[in-house]
């Protein structure tokens, strides 16, 4: 079941006044909707789009066990199965936090090509941006994003674009409602969602499993 009362907290910690639940009183007027086309929030993936199989993946980039599976098992699925067009990867956001809502609008709203390789960096120092001791998270975010091109202005304004962060946590909800996502890291291999990290035998036997 959907936790309202979870989604308004999550949205709150992105930006002063951003309010989800239904019957909550937001702090300032709720922004406008994306524009349904807004490329910010197109489909991210990698891997041709002719490819056989198709796997959804679910994923907070505050979560550890997502991480582990980006660093561990991630790179040989891309070289092995991705690269040689057995399959296309889909990445769907599913923050766990605002940190991690934060950490997907930035992942956004840099250049399509800049996605896949930016959620990948983050995932594999996570321990340094998104857990570090005497810092603030978001600072140390910055500086990730920065090193993949973006301005200090433009993070500031992905950051208080409530919009964005709406549009996210929407997409959020459906992806829970369609595959029934409740942890992370899941996977859909065709039909079937496959929650937890798992090591990449058990990864490419679902793939070619899924038809």
């Amino acid at each position: 079941m959907l936790d309202r009362r979870f989604l308004l907290t999550l949205a709150a910690s992105f930006a002063p006044g951003l309010a989800l639940a239904q019957g909550a009183a937001p702090a300032q007027p709720a922004p406008p909707p994306l524009a349904a086309d807004d490329p910010r929030m197109a489909e991210r993936s990698a891997g041709r789009a002719d490819a056989p199989v198709t796997v959804i993946e679910y994923f907070s980039l505050t979560c550890g066990h997502c991480a582990a599976f980006h660093r561990e098992t991630w790179p040989r699925v891309k070289s092995e199965l991705v690269e040689t067009g057995r399959m296309r990867m889909v990445f769907r956001d599913f923050p766990l936090d605002g940190l991690a809502l934060a950490a997907s609008a930035v992942a956004r709203s840099l250049p399509v090509e800049r996605y896949e390789p930016f959620i990948s960096t983050l995932m594999s120092t996570q321990d340094r941006w998104a857990f570090a001791r005497g810092g603030d998270p978001r600072e140390e975010l910055f500086k990730v994003a920065a090193l993949a091109g973006m301005s200090r202005a433009k993070y500031d304004e992905v950051l208080a674009d409530q919009a964005l962060a709406r549009a996210i946590l929407a997409a959020r909800v459906a992806g829970q409602q369609e595959h029934n996502i409740t942890s992370t890291p899941s996977f859909v291999f065709g039909t079937r969602t496959v929650p937890g990290n798992m090591a990449f035998a058990r990864f490419a036997a679902l793939v070619a499993e899924t038809r």
